[in-house]
């Protein structure tokens, strides 16, 4: 597989504060590719290198092999940008949005013509094309944006937190366009997303805390990392309960909204030596389930991806082309 994007020993500093600290990762052409990360890891950070509305402090990234801080031009060429905020103008129309989009690529008047009418049909917006955005719902927005962002044909979309506050019906929608982009054009798919069932539909994800990148792997091998399946249980006194249980299987349980929490393999036939172990404890409660992405967010940064705000540091900042 050959690598679209490129990030080699990046860091950023602002004053005294290191927000990426000598990270280093690669993007496969043609991948959807997930970056998650607590508010403040360094996820916002990093994207805007990417998107080139930051310089790096030192080290470099390179997106279809040009230097996002020396070849700006030629980056924005090959990526295309869905924000988290909205960034339609609310007094054109869906059409007008996107004729004014690609005249800043300077896209040719009838190739512009065409792909706007192709990408209407694509996100169901043609009998929609004449009407205010003002006037659109969230997710009419969002899927124009989307739209708007493969006016150009990038190489590579990024994504800010694409389903945040949409209902069900509309989140599935986009994820179908988004799986359709990559299966069918290959366009390599950067997103951010604090819907953990989401981030199961990334080939790989990386998770970023502290400026660093603390794993990278696919869903599926993440979890495996967790060794086991999780098993949840409330006793009549958790803390003793979870000493025993370290000391006769050397596992560690944590506590937790007032349940105990550990991992073990074959979680349903362990759950037997459980209750032998606890024989002097009340056990109100057991649950056993495979473990999920967001358990593995959990462990590595002590916090659910949930438990973050979505209003503040964790927005993309919208790229001013000064053309």
């Amino acid at each position: 597989m050959s690598s679209i994007i490129e990030i080699k020993n990046l860091t950023k500093k602002f004053g005294d504060k290191t927000a990426v600290d000598d990270i280093s990762f690669e993007v496969f052409e043609g991948e959807i590719f997930g970056f998650l990360g607590p508010n403040g890891a360094g996820k916002t950070t990093t994207i805007n290198i990417l998107c080139t509305l930051l310089d790096p402090t030192t080290g470099f990234a390179t997106i279809s092999g040009y230097n996002v801080a020396k070849d700006r031009d030629n980056v924005r060429n090959s990526i295309g940008i869905v924000f988290q905020d909205p960034s339609l103008d609310g007094d054109l129309t869906a059409e007008e949005n996107l004729r004014f989009h690609g005249m800043a690529y300077n896209i040719p008047k009838e190739t512009r013509e065409e792909r706007i009418k192709y990408l209407l049909e694509m996100v169901d917006l043609t009998d929609k094309k004449n009407e205010l955005i003002k006037n659109f719902s969230g997710g009419m927005k969002r899927r124009l944006e989307i739209a708007r962002g493969l006016l150009h044909y990038p190489k590579v979309l990024f994504l800010d937190e694409p389903t945040i506050g949409l209902d069900p019906q509309t989140r599935n929608k986009i994820w179908e366009y988004i799986i359709d982009l990559q299966e069918k054009k290959g366009i390599t798919i950067f997103l951010t997303t604090h819907y953990m069932e989401e981030a199961e539909n990334c080939n790989r994800i990386a998770i970023i805390d502290h400026g660093k990148i603390i794993a990278l792997d696919t869903p599926d091998n993440l979890k495996k990392d967790l060794k086991g399946d999780l098993i949840t249980l409330k006793t009549s006194d958790n803390e003793t309960a979870k000493d025993v249980l370290q000391s006769c299987f050397s596992l560690k349980p944590k506590i937790k909204d007032d349940s105990i929490y550990l991992y073990a393999e074959n979680g349903e036939n362990f759950v037997p030596k459980v209750f032998r172990a606890l024989r002097n404890f009340e056990i109100t409660s057991v649950n056993v389930r495979k473990p999920t992405l967001n358990d593995v967010f959990l462990k590595l940064t002590g916090r659910e991806i949930r438990e973050e705000t979505m209003d503040g540091t964790g927005r993309m900042k919208e790229m001013h082309r000064g053309r």
